[in-house]
């Protein structure tokens, strides 16, 4: 009679265990040669690399999955292009100010922010054209044009406060401020600083 007890027991707590970690993002990001980044990548924002300003590219390891960034300044904005580790595009995004988000989408941000959290900071905010319906081209030639379109996204890093105190987190809005989903985030990566 108890052992089955205890068997179903364990086998809840090991599902709560996983589905309770299953929200957080273990993303380490590792500064990497041009030759180290997918080639096919590298062919298709070729053109995009002219006259950039502090081109660098990343590796990002994940809970889940690796993929490969290029960051770079390019007409005032920042830019980072996101690809799989086949070398296939995933997103563009751009860093923005909270000005460069549509009022009533703001206002909607703010105030999911304020219902989650008693108290939050943003760190940092990304307009993101994720890659979906449209081609990859497209998807490209939007994101160098910086539109506002309805498909695009809010990524967001926000510091709150909780009943545990301070942590991080990714939250994703679409074009309209609506919350899309949350993950807890690590704090960015100091392995380099040497004490």
């Amino acid at each position: 009679m108890k052992k089955p007890f205890f068997t179903l027991l364990s086998l809840c707590l090991l599902f709560f265990v996983q589905f309770g970690t299953a929200q957080n993002k273990y993303e380490r990001e590792y500064r990497i040669k041009k030759s180290q980044f997918p080639e096919k990548a590298l062919e298709l924002i070729s053109t995009k690399l002219e006259n950039a300003k502090r081109v660098r590219f990343y590796k990002e390891t994940d809970s889940t999955k690796v993929s490969y960034e290029a960051k770079f300044k390019k007409d005032r904005l920042h830019y980072s292009v996101e690809f799989d580790e086949d070398g296939v595009l995933e997103d563009v995004e751009i860093l923005i100010k909270s000005i460069d988000i549509p009022n009533d989408s703001y206002s909607l941000m703010t105030k999911y922010l304020e219902k989650k959290f008693k108290r939050y900071r943003i760190r940092r905010m990304q307009q993101q054209y994720p890659v979906g319906a449209d081609p990859i081209e497209t998807t490209l030639r939007n994101a160098f044009q910086n539109l506002m379109l309805p498909t695009i996204k809010y990524e967001l890093i926000v510091s709150g406060k909780g009943d545990s105190g301070y942590e991080q987190f990714e939250i994703l809005f679409n074009a309209n401020g609506g919350f899309e989903k949350i993950r807890k985030s690590l704090p960015p990566n100091y392995d380099h600083v040497l004490y």
